[in-house]
Formats: structure tokens, sequence, C-alpha cells
């Protein structure tokens, strides 16, 4: 996506006002993850669009359905913005009953199957499914505490990787350990360093990397949280571009944010917030070179493109964690 950063943040501004106008009463969380999927695709919202797509899907589940959830509308957002929202869907939900075999279902398992549905052939995912159950045991092996039903997707995505599960849970593990030292420990360091993983650099590279951006954002006066926030700076860092080059940019998008509706004023989303979106939309600039199936890529190309749906995802994490917070919290 070649744009200024007044160029992609208007338009940001855009796609999510026509979500929110399109579906009303959602969190206010959702609807930038939404504007997002319509950005990474180059597609405009269509409200017809939209609306032929929750007939689809509420026509062929039930109110209990995993795929009726909090996730609801993330899901509904990247089929309007594919091609063929029918042909997707039916692929998505054959998807999920295999990835059902090695899972539990969930809302988490849903978002899965919707996001594997264009990167890997129906009959690789039973295999893809089984290793990534694998790396999931062993994920929660090392952090009893922390794995949760979220990490499936993780697992899943990791599965892709040409090295050993080995190899990758030592990567992740040493990822884990070196960003510890800076950022507290907890579900978004751990998701930060499964994305991390995603790339066969060093693990002291990478984070030293990361946690260079993250300094480089301070030093400039602007304020990065240090939880679900961290896996889509990882993914930012991830590419070649130097730490303050990516900072400085990094600001100037979340300057732009900070003077539109939602992001200011005592009823906007908070600094934390606003910064983990600049970054998301920073992602998008640097994003590699089209969408292709991942065994027509080259490596350096697959890793980037995981990356950006591993952000994708922990940004979903984010939204589903905190609507099932705030949904408990009314309860009592």
């Amino acid at each position: 996506m070649n744009k200024t950063p007044e160029e992609l943040v208007n338009r940001f501004i855009e796609t999510r006002d026509a979500i929110r106008a399109a579906f009303r009463m959602e969190s206010e969380y959702i609807y930038p993850v939404c504007a997002q999927i319509f950005l990474a695709a180059d597609k405009p919202v269509e409200a017809e669009q939209l609306d032929r797509c929750k007939a689809l899907v509420k026509s062929s589940t039930s109110v209990f359905s995993s795929f009726r959830g909090n996730v609801k509308l993330p899901l509904l957002c990247m089929l309007a913005a594919g091609d063929d929202p029918e042909e997707r869907w039916d692929r998505t939900r054959r998807y999920y009953a295999l990835l059902k075999e090695a899972f539990y279902g969930s809302e988490y398992l849903a978002l899965a199957a919707m996001l594997l549905s264009d990167a890997v052939k129906e009959e690789d995912v039973p295999a893809l499914a089984a290793r990534g159950k694998g790396l999931y045991q062993r994920m929660k092996k090392e952090h009893p505490f922390l794995t949760g039903q979220e990490d499936n997707v993780f697992a899943l995505l990791l599965s892709q990787s040409a090295r050993s599960d080995d190899e990758l849970i030592e990567d992740m593990e040493k990822c884990y350990g070196l960003l510890k030292e800076r950022f507290p420990g907890g579900n978004g360091l751990q998701a930060a360093s499964h994305v991390l993983a995603l790339s066969s650099e060093i693990p002291v590279d990478k984070t030293f990397r990361m946690i260079g951006i993250f300094n480089a954002i301070e030093e400039a006066g602007g304020k990065y949280g240090k939880d679900w926030q961290l896996p889509i700076l990882a993914a930012l860092s991830l590419g070649q571009r130097f730490q303050e080059d990516l900072a400085r940019e990094l600001l100037e998008i979340d300057a732009l944010l900070s003077k539109r509706k939602g992001y200011k004023g005592v009823f906007g989303l908070d600094r934390r917030a606003r910064s983990m979106h600049a970054a998301m939309l920073l992602s998008l600039q640097h994003e590699a070179e089209p969408k292709q199936p991942v065994e027509l890529v080259g490596a350096a190309a697959q890793q980037a493109t995981l990356a950006i749906i591993a952000a994708q995802q922990a940004l979903m994490c984010a939204v589903v964690a905190s609507s099932a917070a705030s949904s408990a919290a009314t309860s009592h």
C-alpha cells in the first residue's frame, strides 16, 4: 500500500466510520480492526456486501456458534473484503470442521479457520492441525498459565514454518526471555514471541530491533503499550527498516490520529490504543508484495506475510479478550 501518512489515515478513518454506520453498538475497539481488514485488502466498504455476508453467516449458524461471538464483525469484514464471500465462507466452515479434530471449538479457532482459508490448501489442513496441536501442547508446557485458546492460531501459523518444532519452541523461549528483560511478562509478551518466531533471524537480533523501536518511540515522547500492543510492534519490527525511522513514521501517524474523532478528548481511545493502531497502519505501509499462496513465495516474503496475519490475529485476540472482560464486568 503506497500512500502518504495523511492519505492512509484519511482512508482508515473513512473506512472505520463506514463500518460503524453499517453496524451500530459494537465495541469502539472492534471498528479499527475491521477497518484494517479492508485497508489490507485494498477494498472499499460496501454496506450491501456487509449485509449480504451477515445474512450468509446468520442463515448457516446457530445463535451459539463460535462464528457469532465477539469475532463476528471482523469475520464478516474478512468475507466482505474478499472476492467470493460464499465460496470462502463454505471453505472456512470446512476448515473449521477439520481444525476441530485437533482443537476444541472456540471463537479463536473460527478466526483461525478464516485466516487459513486463503493461505493453505484444504488437503494440507489436517497435517497442519496435527502439527499445530503438538506445538500448542509444547507452548502450554512452557507457559501453563499464559497459554490459552488464542494461542491455537499462533500455533497454526507457526506450523507453516519449514523449521522443526524444536527450533520454533527454542526460538520462542529465547525471544520471550530476552523481551522479559524489558517488558512485563504476560499474554501480550508471549504472543509477541510467537510473532518473532515466524522469522528465522536469530532471537537476539530481532528482539533487539523490537526493543529498539519501543525505546525510540519513548525517547521521542511517544507512548506505546506493553501488553497486547506488543505483538503488533513485533510484526512491524520484522522488516529491515532502521528503528529510528520506524519510530518516527509511527509517531507521525499517531499525531495525525490524535486529531481525529475517536482518538481525541476525554471519550477517545487512550494513547496506547492509538499508538497500536498507528503501528497497525504502518505495518500496511511496509507490507510485502502481493498476497500469494504460501508455497509460491520466498521465505522472506512468507515470513512478512505471516507476520501481518499474526499481527491482525493479535489485534483480534485483544478485542475478544477486552469484550469478554467487559461482558463479565457488566453481568455482575
